[in-house]
């Protein structure tokens, strides 16, 4: 069995007063990673974030869609199917209540154009392979589901 590790800094610089009560710091910090741009982020305008930069949960949510995305793009290139472009339009759910929050669903939407050669049936079926596959999916304790939409180009 291979092992993978990974490490990030997660760098908060806080402000004159730090914590000092709950309205009276900053959300926002800044990931980053070894040789890697920085990625400004904070938390939820809903938890006193700044909503111009991408906040935990987002990137959550990116992370599950875009481990999907790759092993989907792995599998097809392995049976055949050109794919030409995806897009997709991930939504989750979360759910608060007095213990914290955690997500209950995410649902993903791709939309995926392939070669006019490539068998868009197939191409739909691998979406299956690919949830399955996925690492950051298989991680989880909620459902995801996906409702690709494939078409030839």
């Amino acid at each position: 069995m291979r092992r993978h590790f990974y490490k990030l800094e997660i760098n908060w610089k806080g402000n004159d007063k730090g914590t000092e009560n709950y309205s009276s710091y900053s959300r926002n910090f800044q990931l980053t990673g070894f040789n890697k741009p920085v990625i400004e982020a904070s938390a939820d305008d809903a938890f006193l974030g700044d909503k111009s930069k991408y906040n935990p949960e987002e990137l959550f949510l990116s992370a599950v869609s875009s481990c999907h995305m790759l092993w989907y793009l792995h599998i097809c290139s392995e049976n055949g199917i050109n794919v030409l472009s995806y897009r997709d339009f991930p939504e989750g759910d979360m759910e608060e209540d007095e213990n914290g929050g955690r997500f209950i669903h995410m649902h993903l939407y791709p939309v995926v154009i392939v070669s006019t050669d490539s068998d868009i049936k197939l191409a739909n079926k691998l979406h299956e392979i690919a949830h399955q596959k996925c690492f950051i999916a298989n991680s989880c304790n909620f459902p995801i589901s996906f409702n690709p939409l494939v078409s030839a180009y």
